[in-house]
């Protein structure tokens, strides 16, 4: 096939991809700004690659005419989560969307795969609009926790060097890795709420820090030099003192102040 052609098949994916990564990076960043603790830790996507479609074509003996509609993971997004309970929630938001239509779920963590494969797969029917009109097409969601991904991306490495043939006791070793990512996750689950509380006081004090500190910097430029540094060194020593609340008091007189300069610019 020309390489011409090949880009015209891969271009509504690879748009796909684009559109979906910013869609739950917005997700991401919707929860942090409202100082809510994220389902979501990360997200990355790719588009597979052309030899790992040829592979796979062969592999299934589907004809190339038949590519969009019996490939559903050329468009890969693989969402990660600190625990594994906010995986189900990741696919409550997915569900709840109308812009991304489920057309098949696979459930690896209550059903792991024989090898100890432990994710969630969700495929979509996911539009997108080209130059040539509406294009609907397959992407694959995957849904894991750090600890999944970690297994799986060492187990994928060795499937990719041995192929077929995995020696017994390096499968073996697999095997146990996978038992101790379930004992993991179910530890960290039993901190989660301890954990989740640390985070988002963490998200709420670096979002009050970097309000003031740009109240501060606009302070500069209109008021009076001297009364900014007294307020600057004020703020450093109340920061260095780790009182939430009075950072938080702190924050709303500032706004205050900065507020009373605004009105006086704009009279």
């Amino acid at each position: 096939m020309e390489i011409q052609l090949w880009r015209e098949i891969l271009s509504p994916y690879e748009q796909a991809v684009d559109e979906l990564l910013i869609k739950f990076n917005h997700i991401i960043a919707q929860y942090r700004n409202q100082g809510l603790y994220s389902p979501i830790e990360t997200v990355t996507g790719r588009v597979k690659k052309i030899s790992s479609i040829l592979d796979k074509l062969q592999k299934k003996k589907i004809p190339m005419d038949r590519i969009y509609e019996e490939m559903d993971d050329i468009a890969g997004i693989r969402v990660i989560c600190q625990f594994a309970e906010d995986i189900y929630k990741v696919v409550e938001i997915i569900r709840s969307r109308s812009d991304m239509r489920i057309r098949e779920e696979k459930d690896y963590i209550k059903n792991a795969k024989a090898s100890g494969y432990q994710s969630y797969h969700i495929i979509l029917d996911y539009d997108v609009y080209t130059i040539d009109g509406l294009k609907t097409i397959q992407a694959e969601i995957q849904i894991r926790t750090l600890a999944m991904n970690f297994w799986a991306t060492i187990e994928h490495s060795l499937q990719y060097k041995y192929k077929k043939n995995m020696p017994e006791h390096i499968r073996q070793k697999l095997h146990a890795a996978a038992d101790a990512t379930v004992t993991l996750d179910k530890e960290m689950s039993s901190v989660r709420e301890e954990i989740m509380d640390a985070q988002n006081s963490f998200n709420i004090k670096a979002t009050i820090v970097s309000e003031i500190l740009v109240n501060i910097q606009n302070l500069y430029q209109v008021g009076n030099q001297r009364e900014v540094i007294k307020i600057q060194d004020e703020f450093y020593k109340i920061y260095q003192s780790g009182d939430m609340q009075l950072l938080k008091t702190f924050a709303t007189q500032l706004d205050i102040i900065a507020e009373g300069y605004k009105a006086q610019s704009l009279n």
